[in-house]
């Protein structure tokens, strides 16, 4: 599901329901991802590193998913929604997925993606500092002015708990501030064919981060090859010392506690121009899947949309089959 394959994909996508397969292609590319480390005073994240390999094989082409399969029962709250295997590139579900929309706290896996490609020293400290309050929609947080810990623990905190200090103190420390680290958010959309993705800021506090349903789509895909961010964004909790105190950090989405859900990575997105918002990855019936909801109507619309999938793909196993074959 990357940029070559794009064009052809987006012009299959409408604005009602549908599922379209598309064209096989050979597998992506896998890169070296080297090992993180958190300062000794706090529980530390497992470091990691991975090797990508080059896979030569090409993959047989998705057959055709019948019309008659599309579910009336399925109500997906979300006002764009996206669901596809990216190994096949085939559409199970797809709904205004080429609108663009603000995208909240979704803004954040980008600001992961960049802070690790970047390969800046993890256990470094930093500081949350007064440009770190959010004064745009004045969101509490639990990291108080002053709070010190290391980029590896920000990372942590900004993509499991959405921490809206955290993740601008990412962008604040990065090399030339905050205005070229918006600049590599850009640059990394731009060279993923995100074409219709524009970033202001790390937070996703401004409603001008904006993106569609497709380009996040290849956000996750892109994001999933890296270890760290798959372990940050599904983690269920992690406990901060800072200074005398000691905090507890949760996940903002339930999703990753639950046992039927097998979340390989997520990331959980609010305010109020963009609706209640989520992406995840995850694997259903042995099949990787990615899933996409912009503008979930109603409390835990985002999770309750996540939830109809799934159900109805329970219901469809003939749909799973047919995107592995």
């Amino acid at each position: 599901m990357k940029s070559a394959r794009l064009l052809p994909l987006a012009l299959a996508i409408f604005s009602t329901a549908w599922f379209v397969p598309a064209e096989a292609q050979a597998a992506t590319a896998h890169h070296a991802h080297k090992p993180v480390h958190a300062r000794p005073a706090a529980a530390k994240p497992k470091a990691h590193s991975a090797t990508r390999h080059v896979a030569a094989r090409a993959k047989p082409a998705p057959q055709p998913v019948a019309r008659s399969t599309v579910p009336q029962e399925l109500a997906v709250r979300a006002t764009s929604a996206l669901v596809i295997d990216p190994e096949s590139d085939q559409v199970l579900y797809g709904k205004n997925a080429t609108s663009v929309q603000p995208i909240a706290s979704l803004t954040k896996l980008m600001t992961g993606l960049v802070i690790d490609e970047a390969k800046l020293p993890m256990d470094e400290e930093i500081t949350i500092a007064d440009e770190d309050v959010d004064r745009l929609k004045f969101s509490s947080s639990h990291l108080p002015v002053g709070t010190r810990l290391t980029r590896n623990e920000a990372l942590h905190l900004a993509l499991m708990s959405s921490e809206n200090r955290a993740a601008h103190a990412l962008g604040r420390t990065y090399p030339g501030g905050l205005a070229a680290f918006v600049d590599a958010m850009n640059n990394k959309a731009q060279q993923l064919g995100m074409k219709n993705t524009k970033y202001v800021e790390p937070t996703g506090l401004s409603s001008a981060n904006q993106s569609t349903a497709r380009d996040l789509a290849t956000l996750v895909e892109e994001a999933a090859d890296h270890p760290v961010l798959r372990e940050f964004s599904t983690s269920t909790g992690y406990q901060l010392d800072a200074g005398k105190r000691s905090r507890h950090f949760g996940s903002t989405n339930p999703l990753v506690r639950d046992p039927l859900w097998k979340i390989t990575l997520q990331k959980t997105g609010y305010i109020r121009e963009a609706g209640q918002c989520l992406i995840l990855e995850a694997r259903m019936a042995g099949r990787k899947l990615i899933m996409v909801f912009l503008d979930s109507a109603g409390n835990l619309g985002r999770i309750k949309d996540a939830q109809a999938v799934r159900k109805w793909l329970d219901s469809r196993p003939e749909l799973l089959n047919a995107s592995s074959r």
